[in-house]
């Protein structure tokens, strides 16, 4: 069903009701006779056959019909380029009244669920299945919960709130996961992932953590594709292989693994960190002051590496994981450098001072942001990074760099609330998940040349780029128009958050003009806009004031 109504976001339930019985069906039937003739095909073909069997599919999707004409891998690929992250021609949910609600659900259980996943599905084309089954039973918890509750639909709308922020939540990560191993590949997906196990089951084995990456690459591939079933199949054997190894991998996952198998892989993904072994030795002797280095260096490259990254990464739960990548690349840059010198160990002796600029810079980054959100508030700081992004990318239309501003702001406070350790992985985590958004525009619109370059260039470094991007200096401003500047009685009697947007508006449009514009020139025309404001306010003839000053 979900799989079915991520493809097919307009059709009805009954409607993919039938579709879901034909596979159900097949299935049966290949299981009492796996030589059937139409068993031999792949799951997702199976599926995009059914889907292109469907009658008038071109009446209600249009082109997408013209998939139905290429071969696989190519069919999928143009199917899922198809799919409507946000879809409009859908309508908000409306919840039934409370009483009617709990009727339903105690007296038809399994198709009140089926509803459920069908209509959280077609409106998260990329949420993957395994989380949507999880959403279900959250749901399901919530209606044991609150249908015997004295104010039913209270205690809905918290629970159903709460659902959806998490659904909001993973679908944007998982998305920019799909998006990272399609534009980057396997390598880097992989280094990414190996980061972050590492950091988090600081005390499994290297062997471990290498046999579980293999399988998490496969499980992100197939739901990636859309393949649904094959991806819901390996993550639900991934979990049962994690918690059969708990003493492995961690003590933060018992509480997960005693859960239903629907909802123990999300608890797995959720967990915290467990804590790091005391006893781990500096790596500075195997890496850096052993004289064997470039041999082991050389005998097998991407092993080196990977074992450097897991033992870098699991002393490091305080990083970021694009942070451990860099310092990573930093060090194999070294040493492609020294491997060739006379004296290798003398070249690659200051590595640590040389790694260590990667640390510094990510450190003062976040410590210079979150002094402004924290000494001058959240209304300062969207102020500083829209004036920041606009010189970097005065082509972006207002209303986008506004809603990019938002979304940074919102990282800001949220990620500079918490302790020292916590606060550069989640605020550079986040950052990557904007700028990919970025990017992913800019490969349909293209913004400018730097941008362009940051976005593909490398992984590990898209932050530091965009951080040190300096005024797009090919950039032609528009023609000083002076209705982008007309003022009226608005000003005074907008409500404030809308008087707050209208001087943001301004200040882009401002900086737009004029992108060269000095931080002291920006504060004169800031101070001198409020001040007039609050003259003209004042006065029984506003508009005219206004034109004056």
């Amino acid at each position: 069903m979900i799989t079915f109504a991520q493809y097919l976001q307009r059709c009805s339930y009954d409607g993919l009701s039938k579709l879901v019985k034909d596979v159900v069906d097949l299935a049966q039937k290949c299981v009492a006779n796996e030589d059937a003739p139409e068993c031999s095909k792949s799951l997702p073909s199976i599926f995009l056959d059914e889907i292109c069997q469907v009658e008038k599919l071109r009446d209600s999707y249009g082109a997408m019909a013209d998939c139905c004409s290429k071969a696989d891998p190519e069919r999928n690929e143009c199917f899922l380029s198809f799919k409507v992250p946000q879809p409009d021609f859908i309508q908000p949910y409306q919840r039934p009244a409370s009483d009617v609600i709990c009727k339903e659900y105690q007296d038809n259980r399994v198709p009140f669920l089926g509803h459920f996943v069908y209509s959280v599905a077609r409106r998260n084309p990329f949420l993957y299945a395994p989380t949507i089954l999880g959403l279900a039973a959250d749901y399901e918890h919530a209606l044991q919960g609150c249908c015997a509750e004295a104010d039913v639909g209270a205690c809905l709308d918290e629970k159903e709130t709460a659902i959806r922020e998490k659904a909001k939540k993973v679908s944007v990560k998982q998305h920019y996961s799909c998006g990272i191993l399609k534009k980057f590949g396997e390598r880097t997906f992989k280094a990414n992932k190996l980061a972050l196990l590492s950091q988090k089951y600081p005390k499994a084995p290297f062997s471990e953590i290498v046999k579980i990456l293999g399988d998490i690459k496969g499980i992100y591939k197939e739901c990636c594709e859309g393949d649904m079933v094959e991806c819901m199949d390996d993550r639900a054997e991934l979990a049962t292989y994690v918690c059969s190894k708990q003493d492995v991998f961690s003590s933060k996952i018992k509480h997960c693994c005693e859960k239903p198998l629907v909802e123990r892989s999300q608890c797995i993904i959720e967990a915290d960190f467990d804590d790091k072994p005391e006893d781990l030795p500096s790596l500075v002797e195997k890496y850096i002051q052993d004289k064997e280095v470039c041999k082991s260096y050389e005998a097998g490259h991407d092993e080196f590496l990977s074992q450097f990254l897991y033992e870098y990464s699991r002393r490091h739960p305080e990083f970021s994981t694009q942070l451990i990548l860099r310092i990573t690349k930093g060090y194999e840059t070294l040493l492609d450098k020294c491997c060739k010198t006379d004296n290798p160990a003398e070249c690659y002796g200051n590595a640590v001072e040389e790694l260590n600029k990667h640390i510094k810079e990510t450190q003062d980054a976040v410590k210079t942001n979150c002094e402004i959100v924290t000494t001058h508030g959240e209304a300062d700081f969207l102020k500083a990074l829209l004036i920041r992004y606009t010189k970097k990318m005065p082509q972006v239309s207002t209303d986008t760099l506004l809603e990019i501003g938002k979304k940074m702001t919102a990282i800001g406070t949220k990620c500079c609330q918490l302790p020292e350790d916590k606060r550069l992985p989640c605020s550079e985590g986040y950052l990557s998940i904007v700028i990919q958004d970025m990017c992913r525009r800019q490969e349909t619109t293209p913004i400018n040349d730097n941008v362009s370059h940051c976005c593909s260039e490398s992984y590990a470094y898209r932050r530091p780029c965009f951080t040190a991007m300096g005024v797009d200096t090919k950039y032609v401003p528009p023609a000083f128009n002076p209705d982008m500047f007309s003022f009226d009685e608005k000003l005074c009697t907008a409500p404030p958050a809308e008087r707050e947007l209208g001087h943001m508006k301004l200040l882009v449009n401002l900086i737009k003009r004029k992108p060269q514009m000095t931080e002291e020139q920006i504060k004169t025309i800031a101070d001198g806009f409020t001040a007039m404001v609050d003259k003209c306010c004042k006065q029984s003839d506003i508009e005219t004031c206004f034109g004056e000053e």
